[in-house]
């Protein structure tokens, strides 16, 4: 009957748990990713964005901090599983600024994924040829050592890694 061609006719599908494990495919390192720390946004007008997440969306927002060494204005907004920072220039010189000369209304600038070992995580970029923005960890918006990868060796996007 019906049900007999339909078993026959079936395609085999196999299952994940038939083929090599994902865990095999993971270079085993001295450092770990870890959790999605935050997605960074450059706006031009720091004080409408943070209106939109407070006021319009409800959320909570953190105060602004300056951050000079990085040429930035930092301002967190807290989400249930992650946050997002907006940043707006502080300075002439400040990375956020020629970002926003090229995106007028702003953007997503960067994500910011935690590891366990920066110091590690960089000796092991650098063997895989991963370039990275500064020769050493400067301390971030967390008070914790940051690092930014080149957006070219990770598909177009800023990775920023933070010290967990």
């Amino acid at each position: 009957g019906l049900l007999t061609r339909l078993q026959t006719s079936a395609p085999t599908i196999r299952t994940l748990s038939s083929s090599k494990s994902f865990s095999q495919n993971i270079p085993s390192g001295l450092w770990k990713l870890g959790r999605l720390n935050h997605v960074a946004i450059a706006v031009p007008d720091l004080e409408k964005a943070q209106s939109l997440y407070k006021d319009v969306l409800g959320a909570q927002v953190s105060e602004t901090v300056a951050l000079p060494e990085h040429g930035v204005y930092t301002v967190f907004v807290e989400l249930g599983n992650t946050k997002l920072e907006l940043l707006h220039p502080l300075g002439e010189k400040s990375p956020i600024a020629s970002f926003l000369q090229k995106n007028k209304t702003g953007g997503m600038h960067h994500i910011c994924i935690e590891v366990d070992d920066i110091k590690a995580a960089m000796t092991e970029l650098k063997k895989k040829k991963i370039r990275i923005l500064s020769e050493e960890p400067k301390i971030g918006a967390h008070g914790k050592p940051v690092i930014f990868l080149h957006p070219k060796d990770c598909h177009g996007v800023l990775v920023e890694l933070e010290q967990a």
